[in-house]
């Protein structure tokens, strides 16, 4: 269990505690049983990262809060020089970077997003959560399967969905892909 997701896991406990709300109430508002939510406010489970967004849209906070421990503050502009983003180590399946952590009350969440070469091992993880979700592939090829249908992106190529659908994404070739993730 990593450092980082202890942090995360006692930031998502503090601000649930800090709003009142029992695990309970919380765990049937994100759809999870009590033990569900406790292993991940605890550290015992991984957090997938559309967990985190959700949680951080209903407690009212920004997701690089919940990332970071840093509010973000008020600024005209954020710059993120080139793999300067915030590493997001949430899933094993991808690496996610925020690409402006700092800036705050944003309407969207950009991402840049490295799928490792898929070499069939463990199954696709598949996400969840309210609102889009827009990918712009930038490198290697991907599929991304939403519900059982499989799309295939190239690099160029777009993909715009409501992402309450259950979805995936999986690099082809048996090369990394990379590919910009926003979440409205």
């Amino acid at each position: 269990m990593s450092d980082q997701l202890i942090q995360i896991a006692r930031r998502l406990k503090k601000v649930r505690l800090d709003n009142d709300i029992t695990l309970e109430w919380a765990a049937a508002a994100f759809e999870l049983s009590p033990s569900e939510l406790k292993a991940y406010e605890s550290g015992e489970e991984e957090i997938p990262v559309s967990f985190l967004y959700m949680a951080a849209k209903k407690y009212g906070v920004e997701l690089s809060a919940l990332l970071t421990g840093v509010e973000p503050r008020e600024q005209p502009y954020v710059l993120t020089p080139r793999g300067k983003g915030i590493m997001v180590d949430r899933q094993k399946e991808y690496d996610y970077q925020s690409l402006c952590s700092e800036f705050a009350h944003k309407k969207i969440e950009p991402l840049l997003v490295t799928i490792p070469i898929d070499e069939g091992t463990p199954p696709i993880h598949f996400n969840s959560h309210p609102g889009q979700e827009f990918h712009y592939c930038l490198s290697g090829r991907i599929d991304v399967i939403i519900n059982n249908e499989k799309i295939t992106l190239e690099p160029g190529d777009s993909l715009m969905f409501q992402s309450e659908h259950k979805h995936a994404i999986r690099a082809l070739d048996q090369k990394p892909a990379e590919i910009l993730v926003i979440i409205v």
